[in-house]
């Protein structure tokens, strides 16, 4: 009994990644133009996350964009949202550098020259249109930014028998200071 134990312990210390609180998420940044609200914010990665990216470990970042509406009694109302998968491939051998993004419909990649601005193009979101706020009801609102990346593809298998390991190498979540909207519609 207690070699079975034993060796389900080294499985799961094996397979759960390392506690990691470097990552950081800047922003959300709001601003207000003709009626559009725009978000913009960056993750900042950690050197080590970075350095296996250059040599060759692909990456997967989610991002969600989500706007709530604040209410006094209630809890905060989901509103709308829009999310990004964005991926990272590198081959320094190569020189290659492409990223993709996708919203669920359309479908972006691009090729880059230098690693370094393949990490900009990934990780910032600049002036992202959210919604128009003609479209919203009057009352407090808050813009959040959720940022997930996974650890790597785990065998089917091992997500059924060990459900408690977990599947996100790290998850950040921020929220923006609540703005008005008034009279809006």
């Amino acid at each position: 009994m207690s070699r079975c134990y034993s060796i389900f312990l080294l499985i799961v210390v094996l397979l759960m990644p390392l506690v990691s609180e470097s990552q950081t998420l800047s922003g959300p940044e709001l601003k207000l133009s003709n009626n559009d609200l725009f978000v913009t914010f960056s993750l900042g990665l950690e050197d080590k996350g970075i350095e296996a990216i250059k040599n060759g470990i692909d990456k997967e970042f989610k991002f969600y964009i989500d706007l709530f509406k604040i209410w006094k009694v209630w809890p905060d109302e989901f509103v709308l949202g829009k999310s990004y998968i964005r991926t990272i491939k590198a081959d320094a051998i190569k020189k290659e550098f492409i990223a993709t993004s996708s919203d669920g419909s359309v479908l972006v990649e691009k090729r880059f020259k230098s690693f370094e601005s393949m990490l900009a193009w990934t990780i910032s979101f600049k002036d992202l249109k959210l919604t128009n706020v003609r479209e919203l009801e009057p009352g407090q609102y808050f813009v959040r930014v959720t940022v997930e990346s996974k650890i790597r593809k785990l065998p089917p298998v091992i997500g059924y028998l060990f459900i408690f390991v977990p599947e996100n190498e790290f998850k950040i979540v921020r929220d923006s200071a609540s703005f008005p909207i008034a009279g809006a519609q």
